[in-house]
């Protein structure tokens, strides 16, 4: 008896003492063992910031003209996600047009076959392929049928983009429909090779996450204004790793208006084989070595001549294109682009210690 009346005792002086303590700090005790648990009051949560707001703007006024594209050659079903089963692929596009035309990436719809998108509302479309630009990893689709299209994204500038601004990037990653990312422009005037053996010049990358599936979707700056394709990553897991590469959008405004006119776009050049940088690294010369010209070729016509095997001696260097520095393939290459195929270009060439310059004509290489 004296035991149980002593554990009495000492339990409700616990108790006594538990009570005296959330008084003295005020700690309101309101659990009642045999009642039943209720929903926690939501707080009421405060004005969006300003950089927030701006952020559901652009997602809310551009995602509905962003598209899912899937493609599958004649073996294959359409299905989920980039690069991925029996030679479909899936990734991105975007409204360019109120004529129906879509813009999204070449690798996106190499393979060929049907080609179908989906848009926000969840509509599917088929859809036509008007035409295709591998040497900057461009291609150009047209809805079949007339339907109410979203607006066309407005159209920024890539010349005047500035390292640390920030970049939104909208698409479908690993088949997941209409997701948006952010992050800043890391760095420009990279170069990008492409699967057509060339180099697309002046490529923007971002840290904002591109992932697979991301591919043909529209880089943003903070006005909503497109101002890249996305296209490509470094990453040796195949995912996001923070760097991600776009085609700018002076190329892509450059490149979509001929293919919608013509089906292709030409391949500009002048006749030239010529070493890489880093060749002319190990010997010392700064400009384009030219190794050969291909017969009958304008370079060859302008008198311009490649290594000689028989003594291994440079011939010509191509130190400028229109007075400005030409230090690497991609430098000449630009400056044959801005002008294009019919047009003639100003080198200036080097061989030993004599400099000239020297008109060449442009031709379309993939033609002539």
């Amino acid at each position: 008896m004296n035991r149980r009346y002593a554990i009495a005792a000492a339990a409700f002086a616990a108790l006594l003492l538990a009570v005296t303590a959330a008084k003295i700090l005020h700690v309101p005790i309101s659990y009642v063992p045999w009642a039943a648990p209720s929903a926690r009051a939501v707080e009421q949560r405060g004005p969006l910031s300003d950089g927030e707001k701006a952020t559901i703007d652009i997602f809310e006024r551009v995602s509905p003209s962003v598209v899912q594209v899937a493609a599958r050659s004649a073996a294959s079903p359409l299905m989920g996600e980039e690069g991925q089963g029996g030679g479909g692929a899936s990734g991105t596009g975007f409204v360019w047009d109120g004529e129906g035309h879509l813009v999204t990436n070449n690798h996106v719809i190499a393979n060929g076959g049907e080609i179908a998108v989906r848009f926000a509302s969840g509509e599917v479309a088929q859809v036509d392929l008007v035409g295709t630009a591998p040497n900057y990893d461009l291609a150009v689709l047209r809805i079949r049928s007339v339907r109410q299209l979203p607006a066309p994204i407005a159209l920024g500038s890539s010349s005047d983009l500035k390292v640390g601004q920030s970049a939104f990037a909208i698409g479908n990653p690993f088949g997941l429909d209409q997701s948006m990312t952010s992050g800043i422009i890391s760095a420009l005037k990279r170069r990008l090779p492409t699967h057509g053996g060339r180099e697309i010049a002046n490529v923007i990358q971002t840290d904002a996450a591109i992932n697979p599936g991301n591919s043909g979707g529209p880089l943003l700056d903070s006005a909503g204004r497109l101002i890249g394709v996305t296209t490509a990553i470094i990453s040796p897991s195949g995912s996001n790793a923070g760097i991600g590469f776009a085609v700018p959008v002076d190329v892509v405004n450059r490149i979509v208006p001929e293919l919608i006119r013509n089906g292709r776009v030409p391949t500009p050049g002048i006749g030239i084989v010529a070493a890489g940088e880093d060749v002319a690294t190990r010997l010392g010369v700064e400009g384009l070595i030219v190794v050969r010209t291909s017969p009958g070729s304008p370079a060859e016509r302008a008198g311009i001549r490649g290594v000689n095997f028989s003594t291994g001696a440079v011939g010509d260097i191509i130190t400028a294109a229109e007075g400005k520095p030409v230090r690497r393939l991609s430098d000449l290459t630009d400056a044959l682009e801005q002008a294009g195929a019919g047009k003639t270009v100003r080198l200036t060439v080097k061989r030993g210690s004599d400099s000239r310059d020297v008109n060449v004509s442009i031709v379309d290489i993939d033609r002539s």
